[in-house]
């Protein structure tokens, strides 16, 4: 390595100084799934980021989905999965996939490697504590099986783990108030927790590069934008299809109390670096 390069990494780190200043102290839900949880690559370098957040003085608190493992799993019991509008159908065979490879499986390894860097990091599910309160949601008036609507977040044991300097790694499994196991978005547990947390921050890692101007134009980013104006956006259609669920579940951020809302692309490497830590960042950071 050249000197040139060796003061170029040293600017990198200067740049990050005011935000680390900031940012000290912070509570950060960070929901994690898409590329960044299959792509092992990419999962590396995410719990890296997350492993350098908690370094610095961040209090994380990962919240993980976890869709493509569990259709992988679903197919070697040979269960066929169902969706609804984009909804997983969740029937009691399922949902025994489901917690398994939630609770068991993701959490487990997403757990472990943040360890591995010397992260006290603890895997729980929304069961734990009857942390995530959950009734079985009808959207649209819809069944759609063992699919929970959060009612109350506990936030009790996330809390206790927070105050004693681990990092709580979730998954999103709720109890009802017969014990019943339930299956609950991610995005959606995300929102709730951030919510009941008075979390400063949210960050949606995602499959996209954030909100764009123009669909069309991948140049047409929009770095940072105010809740209003989303809004505006979803109902001129300048937002639309699938990324109408992402920026719901961002404005319901905002309006649960998170003061910012980011959604990045997770097949960036070091997306959450990059996005908190550098002038530009990659992502849109919506402000309430």
């Amino acid at each position: 390595m050249d000197l040139q390069q060796t003061i170029a990494k040293a600017n990198v780190l200067t740049e990050a100084l005011p935000y680390i200043k900031e940012f000290n102290g912070i509570t950060v839900v960070i929901k994690y799934g898409g590329a960044a949880l299959v792509n092992e690559d990419i999962k590396e370098t995410l719990i890296k980021d997350i492993a350098l957040m908690k370094y610095v003085g961040f209090k994380p608190v990962v919240v993980h989905g976890g869709g493509k493992d569990i259709n992988k799993t679903l197919e070697i019991y040979s269960i066929e999965p169902k969706f609804k509008n984009g909804l997983r159908v969740t029937d009691e065979a399922t949902m025994e996939v489901v917690q398994m490879v939630l609770a068991g499986k993701l959490n487990k390894n997403i757990t472990s490697q943040l360890c591995q860097h010397g992260i006290n990091a603890v895997g729980i599910c929304g069961k734990d504590a009857k942390t995530l309160k959950v009734k079985k949601a009808m959207p649209n008036g819809e069944d759609i099986g063992l699919v929970g609507e959060i009612e109350e977040v506990d936030t009790s044991l996330i809390q206790t783990l927070v105050d004693n300097d681990f990092v709580p790694v979730i998954s999103p499994i709720g109890v009802d108030e017969n014990g019943n196991s339930f299956n609950i978005n991610a995005d959606y547990a995300a929102v709730a927790i951030a919510g009941a947390l008075n979390a400063e921050k949210l960050v949606f890692v995602t499959d996209v590069s954030g909100i764009l101007r123009d669909v069309n134009d991948p140049k047409s980013l929009i770095p940072v934008i105010h809740v209003d104006e989303v809004k505006k956006m979803i109902e001129s259609g300048a937002v639309s299809g699938g990324m109408i669920p992402k920026v719901d579940c961002c404005i319901a951020g905002v309006e649960a109390g998170v003061k910012n809302v980011h959604i990045l692309d997770g097949r960036i490497e070091h997306c959450l670096i990059l996005e908190i830590f550098t002038q530009k960042g990659i992502g849109t950071l919506i402000e309430g």
